[in-house]
């Protein structure tokens, strides 16, 4: 057996939040995101699958048609994980990327206006309602984008850009600061 034992680090563990009177850009924690696709012959899972998670602790996102993120602050035990996966079948099939992807909250007054400077997301609440998610560029990283309040984003996005992506933001944000 290996001597060698990695070690865990958050991908954001180095970065502090950056906050003013308009706005705050916050790493969340690395908890739990598990990627849910549906089997193709069935509808509209959501209220399946919010019946599978423990709200207030879990939310569904929305990715595309058949498909969501299943994601929490605190890591989900194997034997809870398994659980949920046997849960999801035959229905769907639910794949851990709780490793693999990093959530980021940005929130406040000027949120969207930082966002939109990244991104030709149309980001009006009129457009983008609460619970809206969308995939889309914020400047050369793919991200996955939803609104979670008024004036509050979720972001998720690949775990070796979630470091380049955080830059980026608090650049965009420096003239909120």
């Amino acid at each position: 057996m290996s001597e060698f034992r990695p070690i865990l680090r958050p991908a954001l563990g180095t970065k502090q939040t950056v906050a003013s009177a308009a706005l705050k850009l916050s790493p969340l924690p690395e908890g739990m995101i598990v990627h849910v696709l549906a089997r193709p012959e069935e509808q509209d899972l959501v209220p399946f699958l919010g019946s599978l998670t423990k709200a207030p602790t879990h939310g569904v996102r929305p990715v595309s048609p058949g498909q969501w993120f299943i994601v929490g602050d605190e890591p989900m035990p194997h034997q809870e994980m398994k659980s949920l996966f046997t849960a999801l079948e035959p229905r769907a099939t639910g794949v851990d990327q709780s490793h693999g992807r990093v959530r980021i909250r940005i929130d406040g007054k000027m949120a969207s206006c930082v966002l939109s400077k990244g991104t030709a997301l149309d980001l009006d609440p009129s457009a983008f309602p609460v619970g809206q998610s969308a995939v889309a560029l914020i400047g050369h990283i793919a991200a996955h984008i939803t609104r979670v309040g008024a004036e509050a984003f979720e972001i998720i996005v690949l775990r070796g850009f979630a470091e380049s992506l955080w830059d980026d933001l608090a650049r965009m944000s420096l003239e909120f600061s």
